[in-house]
């Protein structure tokens, strides 16, 4: 005989799910049987308790020996058990052997109708020890199936067969109805808890609308939902209200599936890294952000990108903004933490913070700013040895007039317009002109370009001034080539002898066509390539050290 337990928290269909299983021509059910073990250990009181005492086995050792493990006549024994029952000192057996699944149910449908016995609390509920059941069968190697009881109900047929096949036995349609009224295997608590499913005869399909939650309730809430929502990622299968059915996509560095972020005044988790509802960056992009490179244990122009993050959040009249040292802290430990000392991008964003209710007003901003430091492994994002390819968007770059670009705002649609005609396109990035027709940038980078001998780039008026533009201007210099600032046609640069963009997260980037011209012969250009050599060896002899780095 193998045994099939489920791990579930009180109010999580268990109990229809056994009598599900009670149906099988190949299965026989077991209805808690570590209950009276537990309430003997824990000293929990129940209404049935003494009777249950007096009637179950009360040795948790020999419940699992004996009852769990002992002898059967069927193929298969389902064992329904609650979490919280799993005692320490139970033998060993118990978890190592059998199969196992995990049957979860939102907090939001178990605490509405969870007081009709007795009170509610966090260790009545389980789901802490749910999450232990799950982590320990996991490091045995043997991860469990996970089924949410909301999806039982919405479709038991498709779910049940989910559930069969993870277990690795046949479905059996007979699963799908059962007779109304108790069945013999029932515990001696069943008509405290059980009137409802005595009326069932199959899985009842969910409500529409939910319950109205009851307020009493909102801080068990707090602590319970974080562990269901922990549980409901490993499920394999799942749907809901407004579920994607996209087929979960690749990332581009794998390695970034297990990053830590830092949000608000913490680091956290990938998948744990988010901001409130009420945030500004939320309610309306307000927020500013910087793009940090790590080479080799140093973060380089941090203090260049420092300036230009405090004044763009001076320029937007934040209120109660952390102090320079405080978001260095932030950068240094959150590097520190993913062990990330190179080929590392930092999208590093402050907010205007939390409001106390929706709107756009600044005034409702009372938390003070939250701080996003999210560091990714990031080699650059062009190809900077074949080149890129641009188009020029119809979209055109934002006037100081209504929207200034020398404050570096998360606002980003006039950008995300242009790069949405790029994609189009099924090229790299798309030039943005200004009003008047001149030349800007790209929807991501600034740009520059060589016409016999001489560098020009467009002036500041639109644009970003971009860190990497200033650096880039000087190497120019540096290098005993001729810079020119000024405006800059479309025609001048699809005439162009050299054309590259710069940006932090790219570097120096070589364009060798821009609208179906090639630019130049179509590859990297000598003074491109003199410039990109300049530039990597800048990024090795400087920028700020990150403390506890030690080279290789």
């Amino acid at each position: 005989m193998e045994v099939i337990h489920a791990w579930s928290a009180p109010r999580s269909l268990s109990t229809s799910l056994m009598y599900s299983f009670a149906q099988r021509d190949d299965t026989e059910v077991l209805d808690e049987p570590l209950y009276a073990a537990f309430l003997k250990a824990t000293g929990a009181e129940r209404p049935y308790r003494d009777e249950l005492l007096s009637k179950m086995e009360c040795d948790g050792e020999k419940v699992v020996k004996d009852i769990i493990y002992g002898p059967g006549n069927m193929k298969y024994r389902f064992c329904k058990h609650i979490s919280k029952q799993r005692l320490l000192g139970l033998p060993s057996e118990l978890m190592s052997k059998g199969k196992h699944f995990i049957l979860i149910r939102n907090p939001l449908n178990i605490l509405p109708s969870f007081e009709k016995v007795h009170r509610l609390s966090f260790f009545e509920l389980g789901l802490g020890e749910l999450v232990s059941i799950y982590s320990d069968l996991c490091q045995m190697g043997t991860p469990p199936a996970i089924v949410d009881a909301d999806e039982l109900q919405q479709d038991p047929e498709a779910t049940l067969r989910g559930l069969c096949n993870d277990l690795d036995i046949p479905f059996q349609a007979s699963m799908l109805k059962w007779k109304a009224g108790p069945i013999p295997e029932d515990g001696l608590w069943a008509s405290w808890w059980y009137k409802t499913l005595h009326k069932s005869t199959g899985f009842s399909s969910p409500r529409k609308y939910p319950h109205t939650f009851p307020l009493k309730h909102y801080d068990l809430l707090e602590q319970c939902l974080p562990l269901y929502n922990n549980l409901r990622r490993h499920m394999k299968h799942k749907s809901s209200l407004l579920a994607s059915t996209l087929t979960p996509p690749s990332l581009p560095v794998p390695e970034n599936a297990q990053l830590l972020a830092w949000v608000g005044d913490e680091i956290l988790p990938r998948e744990m890294a988010k901001v409130s509802v009420f945030d500004s960056v939320v309610q309306g992009g307000d927020s500013v952000w910087e793009g940090l490179r790590i080479y080799k244990g140093k973060v380089f122009k941090l203090e260049e990108h420092l300036d230009r993050l405090f004044d763009s959040a001076k320029a937007l009249a934040f209120n109660n903004v952390p102090t320079r040292e405080e978001v260095k802290e932030a950068i240094f430990r959150t590097l520190i933490t993913n062990g990330m000392f190179d080929n590392t991008h930092i999208r590093l964003s402050l907010t205007r913070g939390k409001k106390v209710t929706s709107g756009m007003s600044p005034a409702f901003n009372r938390y003070g700013c939250t701080l996003i430091v999210l560091a990714e492994w990031k080699p650059p994002v062009y190809d900077n040895d074949g080149g890129i390819v641009l188009v020029t968007a119809t979209t055109r770059r934002n006037s100081p007039n209504s929207l200034d670009s020398k404050i570096h705002h998360n606002n980003l649609l006039n950008n995300i317009l242009a790069k949405i005609e790029s994609n189009n396109a099924n090229v790299d990035d798309a030039i943005m002109l200004d009003k008047d027709g001149f030349v800007s940038e790209t929807n991501a980078t600034n740009i520059f370009m060589v016409k016999k001998g001489r560098v020009l780039t467009p002036r500041a008026d639109y644009c970003l001034p971009g860190i990497t533009r200033a650096t880039v201007m000087e190497l120019v210099v540096k290098e005993n080539f001729i810079l020119e600032e000024r405006n800059i046609s479309l025609s001048e640069f699809h005439t162009a002898d050299e054309v590259w963009t710069t940006g932090t997260m790219g570097e120096l980037s070589p364009v060798v066509k821009i609208d179906g011209r090639v630019i130049g012969e179509g590859k990297v250009g000598p003074v491109t390539r003199r410039l990109q050599t300049a530039y990597k060896k800048l990024t090795d002899d400087s920028g700020v050290p990150i403390p506890t780095y030690q080279e290789p």
